[in-house]
């Protein structure tokens, strides 16, 4: 289903966490707010753009990155049924849109991101236009 929803850019890395190493995070990443995960598998890549960014860790296909002004956050499943992007619009609040899995639904519900919109591809014909045409 494709979604699309406002948050934070802690609620995103905390579904990050949720989606891909939460058993495994060194414990000084979680309260740091400059530390971010990537994945460099291109199947199921993850990515952060930001103004700065470096490596800080490697922990299997998991890498810590240190970033300042993040602009936006790109997120593929291992399963594929998966394709979010995190832009920032003002300052920590962003816009996540994209098309995601029931298992993905569950994560983002499960860390506090309750006002999901889904978008259905009849949206743009809300009018009418579609019907008695």
């Amino acid at each position: 289903m494709e979604i699309r929803v406002y948050c934070t850019l802690k609620e995103m890395k905390t579904f990050l966490i949720e989606s891909t190493c939460k058993n495994f995070i060194p414990m000084q990443y979680l309260d740091d707010n400059t530390i971010l995960i990537e994945r460099k598998n291109t199947d199921s890549k993850i990515h952060v753009e930001a103004e700065k960014k470096e490596d800080v860790n490697e922990i299997g296909e998991i890498s810590f990155v240190k970033a300042e002004n993040i602009i936006g956050i790109f997120y593929n499943s291992k399963s594929g049924n998966t394709n979010l992007k995190w832009r920032q619009l003002y300052g920590e609040l962003g816009k996540l849109t994209g098309v995601c899995s029931n298992n993905t639904l569950v994560n983002l519900f499960s860390i506090g991101i309750r006002n999901i919109e889904t978008i259905n591809e009849k949206s743009e014909d809300e009018n009418g236009s579609s019907e008695n045409n």
